[in-house]
């Protein structure tokens, strides 16, 4: 795979890990739904790292690591929510208590989150 092909299979694999939030969202998994679109966002920005830098990502999953290491400029709602699910990814990616996980994280909150997903993933594919 060449240099300029590799950005597109980061964002290859952050569609399909988008489609199976939704897919999880569809079928009442709401905490791996969140789980799923932080991934996505990950590989999204992983993908931009590759395509403006050229560099190979680092294994780190913070969000906020890749946006201040390109220096990405994006609106502070974007930021503020990239930091929210940056927080709440560990507990959705190793509960300690699931029975909670599932209750704090309602079908509405779930829907937000993955729409604001959506949203900035395709940002992210626009820069």
């Amino acid at each position: 795979m060449g240099n300029e092909s590799k950005h597109e299979e980061w964002y290859f694999q952050s569609d399909y890990d988008l489609e199976t939030a939704f897919d999880m969202f569809h079928s009442g998994r709401y905490v791996y739904s969140i789980f799923m679109s932080h991934l996505s966002l990950e590989k999204a920005l992983k993908g931009l790292l590759v395509k403006t830098k050229g560099e190979f990502p680092s294994k780190s999953h913070s969000l906020i690591y890749f946006v201040e290491k390109m220096e990405l400029k994006m609106d502070d709602s974007f930021y503020e929510f990239l930091f929210t699910l940056n927080k709440i990814s560990v507990p959705t990616r190793y509960p300690e208590d699931l029975r909670k996980l599932v209750s704090a994280y309602t079908k509405e909150r779930t829907y937000t989150i993955i729409h604001k997903t959506k949203e900035i993933q395709s940002w992210i594919k626009q820069q």
